[in-house]
């Protein structure tokens, strides 16, 4: 016997009127003991009304499982009202996980074949939402055969399942291919549509389906048949002038053809002409009033700015006004678009609208903001200072966002400016005055004075306001800079050896700076510690030498088009050494004493063996310097992933500087036609030698793209 339960409508009014979530899972969990009962009975009249109702739970997040061999029973049904339940069953609970989904195949060909237009539709939209690689090659020639039936509602469906088949098995384009030509010539519109989308879809992955279909004149076709054609491009140019030129944008879905067109003359070999057109109407759409379009410009034209730079420098006044837009989205989009336009040429304007931006943008966009700032300003300053002045300005502004390298360039470039040092460190000196929660902002300023604390003091720098400073106030800045919750670890480093350098840049006593060192020998910090011992230490029993080892800091190379000249000045510095008197052996004594600071007495200092007589040993066995080793081997690349055109390979280098150190490479190339978008690369080293784990995900060919390998063929040299 049945048991008794609830009408589909009763049960949604018994689940909504739940107060809480237990009284609706309650409900749930009922009415499942009696869909389950009645299908153990066998009841033929109510299973659709159960599976209906058990449906309605799964919607809700509930499993429901159990109901898919329902689903099957339903299918196989001759009954119109049990098939419409069951095919949506099928369509909700099945997939290609599931074996289950196997069993309808013999179900949905005998409703193909039929002739009974609404059975036939509901078996389309089944095979097109669900159907697996299988599937769709046992049952594509029932669906070509729907393809010229005489009803546009079988038609439509079946075309839809065409393009579903084609996504799922490439191979079968060839069998779709013959009647797409005569669909091109119906009035419907639905199949209009549908066609298109099916041409689409062949000639992207077929080549004989792309030949075929090079004549063909519409829209949103001809990006694909004139892409890397140049005579298909060429015909096409006319007509997508006309179009771009004529189309009415006083509605929508004008700005939707406008946006095609746009995307198809970029993508095919158009005249310059055209492209500098399809610009215009991007930037026409910046002006609209609605959001989603001045969206898409924005990011159409940060697609082009590479291509087509002169074009879209046209409309940078318009693109930074969209930084001011209240959604973060597009703000973002502008702002990308922005520091893709900055060039030497508008770097000064462009610098002063972003860091007007930078004040007042969103915190989730300030550290992109500062980044972009500082690498466009390291790419195109004008000047030094100025470039010096940008900086600062985002380390006062953003400090806590910019990039972790942002410290140690600004104090390169500021080495590297001797003519800017007073200027520098008077500016730094009152922004940290100002100022003492930026933390870069903080350590530059404090590296700064400590290297150039004798020229603020000094008071000649005509290039600012006049700025009297005495050494009291430097000593007081530096000592809250130690003192403040808000410094970090590093900062009080910095803020300490600024101290210990300026007591050998400044004419006063140091005993104010030596009980300051002497209080952080007992800091709970480890390293802040050990440097204010090595501070004491100094003080105390080398203060002969201490003026020799807190000189200036020298100018660290770095890498960029200055090379050359420094390499120049390198070896000059290195013709001047070979000229220059040997040192004597106390000398050498002295320096090699450093290294032993901690160790107790000087008495009891053990001395190496005698050192190398040789012009500059006594510095060379000091640093403990290596005899330049071999270049390492090259070690060959690798390939370990290839599918459908695309193909990930692993390059190796070991840097010369640091031979231990490996690094490994990842390039991803795309042979196919089509384009790889949403790509992610991951990567991960297992607790076992010799194995490197990948996961890339990416969309190709519309279709969503997964895969999880293991790489444990790694060149011999890349780990001997």
């Amino acid at each position: 016997m049945v048991v008794p339960s609830l009408k589909l409508q009763d049960l949604i009014e018994e689940i909504r009127g739940a107060k809480t979530q237990a009284q609706e899972r309650e409900v749930i969990q009922k009415e499942c003991a009696h869909i389950r009962a009645s299908f153990r009975d066998g009841d033929p009249v109510h299973r659709h009304r159960q599976l209906a109702k058990l449906l309605y739970v799964h919607m809700l997040g509930y499993p429901a499982h159990f109901g898919q061999m329902e689903c099957l029973k339903l299918i196989a049904s001759s009954r119109f009202t049990d098939k419409r339940v069951g095919y949506l069953g099928a369509m909700l609970l099945l997939d290609e996980r599931h074996d289950a989904h196997l069993l309808i195949t013999n179900s949905i060909k005998n409703d193909l074949s039929q002739g009974i237009q609404p059975v036939q539709g509901l078996a389309l939209c089944t095979l097109s939402t669900m159907g697996s690689a299988e599937m769709c090659r046992d049952l594509a020639p029932e669906v070509e055969k729907l393809l010229l039936q005489p009803s546009p509602y079988v038609r439509k469906k079946a075309i839809l399942t065409a393009v579903h088949m084609i996504r799922k098995v490439p191979e079968l384009s060839s069998v779709f291919l013959p009647p797409c030509a005569q669909l091109l010539h119906e009035r419907h519109h639905g199949i209009l549509l549908g066609t298109i989308t099916l041409i689409t879809e062949l000639c992207e992955r077929s080549p004989a389906a792309l030949r075929h279909f090079r004549k063909v004149q519409i829209l949103r076709l001809l990006r694909i048949l004139g892409r890397n054609h140049e005579e298909s491009s060429e015909t096409m140019n006319d007509l997508l002038a006309q179009v771009a030129t004529n189309t009415d944008t006083s509605r929508n879905a004008g700005n939707a053809v406008l946006f095609e067109t746009v995307l198809t003359i970029m993508d095919i070999r158009s005249a310059a002409g055209l492209r500098v057109l399809a610009v215009n109407i991007l930037g026409r759409f910046l002006l609209n009033s609605d959001r989603n379009i001045r969206y898409v410009a924005l990011t159409s034209l940060l697609r082009l700015v590479q291509s087509d730079h002169s074009a879209v420098q046209r409309h940078r006044p318009t693109v930074v006004e969209c930084l001011r837009e209240t959604d973060a989205s597009l703000s973002r989009r502008a702002l990308e678009l922005s520091l893709a336009l900055v060039n030497s040429s508008n770097v000064r304007a462009m610098m002063q609208e972003l860091q007007a931006f930078l004040e007042s943008c969103p915190p989730d966009l300030r550290a992109d903001c500062a980044s972009g700032i500082l690498l466009a300003a390291e790419r195109f300053a004008p000047t030094k200072r100025w470039h010096i002045d940008t900086i600062l300005h985002v380390l006062t502004t953003a400090g806590t966002h910019v990039r972790d390298d942002a410290v140690a360039n600004l104090t390169q470039l500021i080495g590297g400016a001797q003519e800017l040092h007073a200027y520098s460190v008077r500016r730094l000196y009152n922004a940290l005055a100002e100022d003492i929660s930026q933390q870069p902002l903080v350590q530059v300023a404090a590296w700064c004075i400590g290297e150039y604390g004798d020229l603020l003091l000094a008071g000649n720098c005509e290039e600012i306001e006049p700025l009297q400073v005495d050494e009291e106030e430097v000593l007081a800045l530096l000592e809250k800079v130690l003192q403040s919750h808000m410094s970090l670890p590093a900062t009080r480093g910095y803020a300490l050896t600024a101290l210990m350098k300026l007591s050998t840049r400044l004419c006063g006593d140091n005993n104010r700076i030596r009980q300051v060192v002497s209080i952080y020998g007992s800091c709970l910090d480890v390293e802040l510690q050990q440097r204010a011992v090595e501070y004491d230490t100094l003080f105390r029993k080398y203060d002969h030498m201490r003026a020799a080892i807190l000189e200036k800091m020298p100018l660290v190379e770095r890498d960029g088009p200055q090379a050359d000249e420094e390499a120049k000045e390198s070896k000059e510095a290195a013709q001047l050494s070979e000229a220059a008197p040997v040192p004597t052996e106390p000398q050498a004594s002295q320096l090699l004493d450093l290294l032993d600071l901690l160790d107790g007495a000087s008495g009891d200092v053990q001395h190496p063996p005698p050192l190398d007589p040789s012009p500059g040993g006594a510095l060379i066995h000091l640093l403990d310097l290596p005899c330049v080793p071999p270049p390492p081997a090259p070690i060959p690349d690798l390939k370990v992933f290839e599918r459908e055109g695309v193909q990930l390979n692993l390059s190796f280098i070991r840097p010369p500087e640091n031979p231990a150190l490996l690094l490994i490479t990842v390039t991803a190339t795309n042979f196919s036609e089509g384009d790889v978008t949403h790509f992610i690369c991951q990567a991960a080293v297992p607790k076992a030698p010799l194995r490197l784990k990948l996961r890339l995900t990416y969309d190709h060919f519309h279709q969503s793209v997964q895969e999880i390998f293991e790489v444990n063929n790694l060149p011999v040299e890349s780990w001997q």
